[in-house]
Parts: structure tokens; sequence; C-alpha cells
């Protein structure tokens, strides 16, 4: 009934769990609906960086290019579009429609859209840090947005449960006790982006790069350093010291904060690789106490 393309990749990494499923088998029908509702022309849907959303360029009735995107519900990214539209377009994509029931929205299209990831680390830290740097903002007494605590805690249980699976279960319960103890003394809140590295930076014509795909928690700003280094993995591993100090302070952030953060990250993760992440921790520590 519904001639719409899924990438397998999305497909896979959906069918994995129950919750994942029903969202699949309910795209298609989402896809067409919105494609009428908000008057689109689509394209096919972005393969490359494809994971847990349904992402395509098209054309609005009027001509403008676009993007529209529909998310797999999950605990990380439920305030994607409340986060795009409090920032409104400075440094994120613009918000031109939005369902939140479907998750879903019609974003502003970068052009040319080349990611970050095409520049040279060292460039990539200016810019990821500049970006930052602005989207940092203290909320109103209101608003949606949960504090970072709540996605640590989530993140916690996550590798309490799969205690038997650490390497060394002694380090994983250090790094979750260095959590705790961060977010008892955060210096100030600030809304952040939580996952911003260089593959959610893409050139534009509006502002040389613009922000997609955040995933907004308030709390303390240190924290933001961490994803971006993460994804510096080689840089990280040879050169832990200069490539986390020179970040902590293009920041303007607390460079022992940061150390920590980054540790207890690598070290409690309940995620990926956890015999490299365990190692990579010990060579930050290690590199910290020099």
């Amino acid at each position: 009934m519904y001639d719409i393309h899924i990438p397998e990749q999305v497909a896979t990494n959906c069918r994995q769990t129950v919750e994942g499923a029903a969202w699949l088998a309910q795209l298609p029908k989402a896809i067409t609906d919105l494609k009428e509702r908000w008057s689109l022309n689509l394209s096919p849907p972005f393969e490359e960086e494809a994971s847990c959303s349904w992402v395509a360029p098209c054309v609005r009735r009027d001509g403008t290019p676009a993007v529209l995107k529909i998310g797999l519900p999950h605990m990380e990214a439920e305030n994607e579009i409340e986060g795009l539209l409090f920032w409104d377009g400075d440094p994120t994509v613009f918000v031109l429609e939005a369902d939140l029931d479907l998750n879903a929205m019609l974003l502003e299209r970068c052009e040319p859209g080349t990611t970050l990831r095409e520049q040279p680390e060292n460039e990539q830290d200016q810019v990821i840090a500049k970006l930052l740097r602005r989207l940092w903002q203290t909320l109103p007494e209101i608003h949606p947005f949960r504090p970072l605590s709540e996605m640590i805690a989530w993140w916690t249980k996550e590798s309490l449960e799969q205690a038997d699976r650490w390497p060394d279960p002694g380090l994983a319960k250090e790094g979750v006790q260095i959590l705790e103890e961060l977010l008892k003394d955060a210096p100030r809140d600030v809304l952040l982006a939580t996952d911003l590295h260089a593959g959610n930076v893409l050139r534009a014509g509006r502002q040389p790069w613009l922000v997609i795909d955040p995933k907004p928690f308030y709390g303390d700003p240190a924290y933001d350093a961490i994803q971006h280094l993460l994804n510096c993995r080689e840089r990280l591993r040879s050169k832990p010291k200069t490539t986390i100090n020179r970040f902590a302070d293009l920041l303007g952030v607390d460079r022992e904060r940061v150390w920590l953060w980054m540790f207890a990250r690598l070290a409690s993760t309940p995620a990926g690789d956890r015999h490299k992440a365990q190692d990579l921790a010990r060579r930050v520590m290690s590199a910290h106490n020099k």
C-alpha cells in the first residue's frame, strides 16, 4: 500500500526491540501522511548516518528545499523538537513544521550540507567550541527540558544491571561514583546538546555551520565536551592531555571536570566495546595523573 524505502540500517536497528519494531511497522503510513499534509515532494532517504531515524530531502509546495525527519522515540532524544524550537535557528537548523505525536520534523535544509568531519580535527575543535558556547543558554523558569542527572541515572542503571559484562567491574563502579559526584556540584546549569560532534554539524548558507540532531538536557556545560572528544578517538588515545586541555580551554570550562566526565563516561558506558572503552579510560586517567 505504501511504496516507501526504509534504509536497511534503520530497519535492522529498530527490529532489535518490540517498541522499535512497532514504530517501524507504522513508519510508511506516517511518511505518506506527512507528505500529503505538508505538501512535500520527497526524494529517497539518506542512507549514510541513518540509524534510528528516517530522514529524507524534500521540496515544499512553494519550492523551498527542506528535510523530513521522523525519529524513533527514545529517552535521549525525547526533547529534540522542543530544543530546536528553543534555539530557533541559532545555531541550529530551523524547524519549519513539527508533529510531536509522530516525533516528526520538517527542517531547514543545509546546503551544501557537508559535515564538519571533512575538516581537520583541530578545526573541528574550534567550530564545535564556538557552537556549544552559543547553545549554552540559561533556561526560563518554566521549560520542558530534563536535567542531565536523568540521562546519567538511565545509563547508570543499565551499566549496573550489566555488571557481569564488564572486563573490570571495579573500574565501572568507580566511573558511576564519579558521575554521581559530578552531578552534585555543577557550577551552573545551561541547556546542553549532549551529542554534538562533527557528524552533527553541517555546512550551510545562512550561517557557515549549523547544528542538527541535538539531545537536549540541562546541566554542567563541561559535560558537553565529551561527545566530540570521543569522536576523535585516535587523538584522544595518543595525546590525551593536549587534546582534552585544549578543547576545555576553547570551551572556557574547567579542565578537571572535563577529565572526570571523560574518565567516568569511558569507564562505565553501558554500550559499545567495553574492553576498548575501559582501556582508554585507564590511559586518560594515567595521562591526567602525570
